[in-house]
């Protein structure tokens, strides 16, 4: 499969979101420009997207999947407005969750490994 020019690329063409670059801009779903992204969170195994950080104005937001629109090469388009967006939660909360998850099922294996 060949690769298409730079020149050729449609800035509007949909995009996968493991090809989302960061700072690629985000708008809401009323049209105003919100943040950008910082990260796509995604689950590896079950290869589907579980939502974006977001850079703000005041701070990072985890914007979850089903808020989540259209992806283009220029834009992330949101499901929700920009009130809506504002209210969200710093993926710091997040983060914390999956690392607390990933230590007990560390603790769980490693009780059913031998030697653990």
């Amino acid at each position: 499969m060949s690769r298409r020019p730079a020149d050729d690329i449609d800035p509007d063409e949909p995009v996968g979101y493991l090809d989302l670059p960061k700072g690629t801009p985000v708008v809401s779903s009323d049209g105003v420009r919100v943040g950008t992204v910082q990260k796509v969170m995604y689950h590896e195994r079950e290869r589907i997207l579980d939502g974006l950080v977001v850079q703000g104005e005041h701070g990072r937001h985890f914007v979850d999947a089903p808020e989540v629109g259209l992806l283009t090469r220029r834009q992330v388009e949101l499901e929700i407005d920009a009130a809506t967006f504002a209210a969200l939660p710093p993926p710091a909360g997040l983060m914390n969750r999956l690392d607390s998850e990933a230590r007990r099922v560390g603790r769980r294996l490693r009780r059913k490994l031998p030697g653990g």
